[in-house]
């Protein structure tokens, strides 16, 4: 028979017993040697953390500032006392809040220190948390608000809306109380309040409300009709009363606009204004042939009033030479009621 391997065998050496054990043997030295490995090092860690002492902590019941810190590490009860030193403060006035962190205050709380007060303390310990306060920052920030915050008394004036004079809204002032402020901002600081602070101000009347406007003249060019108004009515303003006038010709118009009465005279003389139609012409004293009766209200138009006149006949008439011309006795009326500053609205109506 031949002696060379047959079948599945063929071309393959066959492993003989011994090299089995030998490598099952092995197989068990290597896993051996693993688990020692990991028990020598597991031993190390025990052993070094055994001779490690453990990190503090805050006793119970320790609190600074009302922040409780039981049981928290110097780098836990820091984080958590940074959240409350970084609250911002906050300032009010009359139903208004202004929101400022500490910092821009000039404040500036000892939460280092404080940590590690707290962990020194014993259990149940009620502490304060330090705050130092920058006065000059604080001084800075109290200008910088307090040009924010300040603000003018506004008057309530007269306007014209259409052919009606208006009465706009006055506006109170108020102007920060420095000094108080400043306290007030201290003590709150000191004494680790956040607010609301209360902020001292000085309230600024204003010199002229909607109803203290007085009176307004609506003089309506085109219809020939000069209206008084009053406060005290609609958007501040009533008719008070209503008067037929003469306004100016075609060639020597009524300027449109909005104007004042300017000056006031009783029994004023007439002076020839430099105009051709005047050209030639006289003064002419106070008397019944003045033109311009016993009264006189200038406007801040140049050479344009409201006066009597004793051409009672031009009345309702575009028939002068740019004044408003009105009965005497109207006129003398009108000039008790008015004062110089009076607003005077022309319109073409």
């Amino acid at each position: 028979m031949s002696n060379q391997p047959t079948g599945e065998g063929q071309g393959m050496t066959a492993e003989r017993p011994s090299d089995r054990y030998l490598r099952r043997r092995l197989g068990a030295l290597i896993v051996l040697f693993t688990f020692i490995l990991i028990g020598v090092e597991a031993g190390a860690r025990a052993e070094q953390a055994v001779g490690q002492p453990e990190e503090p902590v805050v006793a119970k019941g320790v609190t600074l500032s009302g922040v409780d810190l039981s049981g928290m590490t110097a780098v836990e009860a820091e984080s958590k006392l940074e959240v409350y030193a970084s609250r911002p403060v906050v300032v009010a006035f009359q139903g208004r809040a202004w929101r400022f962190a500490p910092k821009t205050l000039g404040a500036d709380f000892h939460v280092s220190r404080g940590a590690r007060a707290a962990l020194a303390a014993k259990a149940g310990a009620s502490l304060e948390l330090g705050v130092t306060v920058d006065q000059l920052q604080l001084d800075r920030w109290e200008r910088t608000f307090a040009r924010r915050f300040d603000r003018k008394p506004r008057n309530a004036t007269v306007v014209l809306r259409g052919i009606r004079p208006r009465a706009t809204r006055s506006r109170f002032g108020r102007k920060l109380s420095l000094a108080s402020t400043r306290i007030a901002i201290l003590t709150a600081l000191e004494a680790r309040e956040f607010g609301p602070v209360q902020l001292s101000a000085r309230i600024l009347r204003p010199g002229v409300t909607s109803r203290e406007v007085g009176r307004a003249i609506v003089i309506r060019r085109a219809s020939n009709r000069l209206i008084l108004y009053r406060a005290g009515g609609r958007k501040g303003m009533r008719v008070q009363r209503s008067f037929g006038v003469a306004t100016g010709q075609a060639s020597y118009p009524t300027p449109l606009g909005s104007f004042t009465i300017a000056s006031k005279q009783r029994y004023p003389w007439w002076f020839p204004p430099d105009s051709d139609w005047a050209e030639g012409s006289q003064p002419i004293p106070p008397g019944p042939g003045n033109p311009l009766g016993t009264r006189w209200m200038g406007l801040s138009a140049p050479a344009v009033g409201i006066h009597g006149t004793p051409d009672a006949a031009s009345i309702g008439y575009s028939a002068s030479h740019g004044c408003i011309r009105m009965l005497v006795p109207e006129a003398e009326w009108l000039f008790e009621r008015v004062r110089e500053g009076t607003p005077v609205f022309i319109v073409d109506a």
